[in-house]
């Protein structure tokens, strides 16, 4: 079986600034950029996922696949990465934050470095796809996302089956997917810009016995499918984003700053959702 990781960066052991997560090519967010700062938080984020490697290899994976899923996408320190793994770098990719799932043979999805979705209270650097995305929903129940990515898998039946990150987005994944995807808390959220930490080997070790169980436990995963029917609704932080949105004909404006939408399936799902963001004037990294 192969093990796809979709390696994000705000939820890592260590992150806790928007310095730490910016790279150098992405200025003008309101934040300073630190270009040390975000070189340290690159090397956080490869550990981590050499250690999902490792316990995914532990567990007998044939093969890992990481895919690179923080903002450029061009975050992972190739030499530093377990030489066991392929990985996926690069902007605009087919299934952004989920690409690999679609491979032969992939039977997991694990997620690193995830955070909270927006507007979680207490979470370090919580937000849902861009800080301008207010929330997405599932007939009704935010999803996040680790959500949003947990729908593309489920369209070629891989399920996700671990998530390492702050306390708040274990709990709200394991809500949204069930109790067999395994968690991996490394830090816990003190404020949108505080946390306490494990110690960062600490943190790589539980991240490697949880990706080895999560293999290990495989035959309790569960897809999660995107149900028929099912209306997606996004909120935006501005009622211009839904304007641009809502010329759209496959949107309905359904609030002031709320459209939405009902995908026959995963992959229409993502497409019509990247649609949506590029056209309310977001860029569309991973």
């Amino acid at each position: 079986m192969k093990v796809v990781i979709s390696a994000d960066m705000e939820g890592t052991c260590g992150v806790v600034s928007w310095m730490h997560v910016t790279p150098p090519e992405y200025p003008g967010k309101g934040e300073p950029i630190n270009q040390s700062e975000y070189n340290r938080a690159r090397g956080w984020m490869t550990a981590e996922v050499n250690a999902a490697v490792a316990g995914a290899m532990d567990a007998g994976a044939e093969e890992v696949i990481v895919c690179d899923s923080h903002d450029g996408a061009r975050n992972l320190i190739p030499e530093e990465l377990d030489p066991r793994c392929r990985f996926v770098t690069g902007g605009e990719k087919p299934l952004s934050m989920a690409q690999g799932v679609d491979l032969p043979g992939v039977g997991a999805f694990m997620y690193t470095g995830y955070h909270a979705r927006a507007g979680t209270p207490l979470a370090p650097l919580a937000h849902t796809w861009t800080r301008t995305l207010n929330d997405i929903r599932l007939n009704g129940d935010s999803i996040g996302e680790f959500g949003i990515n947990a729908i593309v898998a489920g369209h070629f039946g891989v399920p996700v089956v671990m998530i390492s990150g702050d306390e708040k987005a274990v709990a709200q994944t394991k809500a949204l997917l069930g109790e067999q995807v395994v968690g991996v808390v490394v830090k816990e959220g003190l404020s949108t810009t505080a946390a306490i930490h494990l110690h960062p080997e600490v943190a790589r070790q539980r991240i490697r016995d949880g990706a080895r169980l999560a293999v290990e436990r495989i035959g309790d995963a569960r897809v999660f499918a995107l149900p028929e029917g099912a209306t997606i609704e996004l909120d935006y932080d501005h009622q211009s984003r839904a304007d641009q949105v809502a010329k759209l004909t496959e949107f309905t404006r359904v609030g002031e700053r709320t459209v939405a939408y009902q995908p026959a399936d995963g992959l229409e799902f993502l497409r019509l959702f990247k649609n949506a963001m590029e056209v309310a004037g977001i860029t569309l990294s991973p």
